[in-house]
């Protein structure tokens, strides 16, 4: 039996109306998708789901909406982080009533904290839920980095079982798999850079890229479970273009236009998220059409 987050994990989008609201047929629908393709997990109301956007009640019920698709087929990892501690702990506590497996939480943002500061936050997150946490590091969007030494100092912490590296920092990611006890999981947060990590002792990856071609990625990171990394690399320079036009604007921008291109959702943002510029839009048609995908391109 596989280990729970362990391997291929989707960071969902939510999809949104043209009033703004969130679709929730789309919801359900792209949850069925993944699951149906062969994901090991989903990711609903991550930072790639635009959760800061989101209202209390509206991560609740994208959360709902998941979880009856999921009917215990693969486990849910419902994000719940933040910069206000006792906000993120008491949405935890609300989310592990939901019935999620478990949770997936960035680290504050915008105050900064400490290192020591980032290891009580956790703490005290963790000590609200019995559920188990993935740590989410990306200082690119965060402006704060859990350095290895304090991932370690987490891990001794019981229901902390892993973290979502994408420091994009290849050294650290390195570092981070040296140093944490065996059985802790550590993930790619950046597709690009998923087989690396795994080549070093990383478990899989939470995959933006997953949410367009979620089979292949979870070939491809299945082939590097079995250490068949001639499989995975060949995988893996196919989808690359793909996985670096992700990233020509802010995620979730390109994911979510690609995905309107290829009619699995309505191409709307909600404020500050705007649609992609014209040449942006271009590259994503571009990465499209080289997996072979632009015949289902819709708009």
């Amino acid at each position: 039996m596989r280990q729970p987050w362990t391997g291929l994990g989707t960071a969902l989008v939510t999809p949104f109306l043209p009033t703004g609201a969130v679709d929730e047929p789309a919801v359900r629908r792209l949850a069925r998708r993944q699951i149906d393709e062969g994901v090991h997990f989903v990711v609903p109301c991550g930072t790639t789901g635009e959760s800061p956007t989101l209202t209390r009640e509206e991560h609740l019920r994208v959360v709902e909406l998941v979880l009856a698709e999921a009917r215990g087929r693969v486990p849910v990892l419902a994000g719940a982080g933040g910069y206000n501690t006792e906000e993120v702990a008491d949405l935890a506590r609300e989310l592990e009533g939901l019935g999620v497996q478990g949770i997936l939480s960035v680290t504050p943002y915008y105050n900064k904290p400490t290192q020591d500061g980032l290891v009580r936050h956790y703490e005290r997150i963790a000590s609200r839920t019995a559920l188990p946490i993935i740590l989410y590091n990306v200082p690119g969007r965060t402006g704060c980095n859990i350095e290895p030494r304090t991932v370690a100092r987490l891990a001794a912490v019981a229901n902390i079982v892993g973290v979502k590296e994408a420091s994009g920092n290849m050294t650290q990611m390195c570092e981070v798999a040296r140093i944490v006890p065996e059985d802790f999981i550590v993930l790619s947060g950046d597709d690009a850079l998923t087989l690396p990590l795994m080549a070093v002792g990383g478990r899989g990856i939470i995959s933006v890229a997953a949410n367009i071609v979620p089979a292949e990625m979870a070939r491809m990171v299945e082939a590097a479970e079995r250490d068949d990394f001639a499989t995975a690399r060949r995988k893996h320079r196919r989808l690359m273009r793909l996985m670096l036009v992700n990233f020509v604007e802010s995620n979730p921008i390109p994911v979510k236009s690609a995905m309107a291109m290829l009619g699995l959702l309505e191409e709307n943002y909600r404020l500050p998220m705007v649609p992609p510029a014209d040449t942006s839009r271009e590259k994503i048609a571009e990465a499209l059409s080289e997996l072979g995908l632009a015949a289902r391109v819709a708009r």
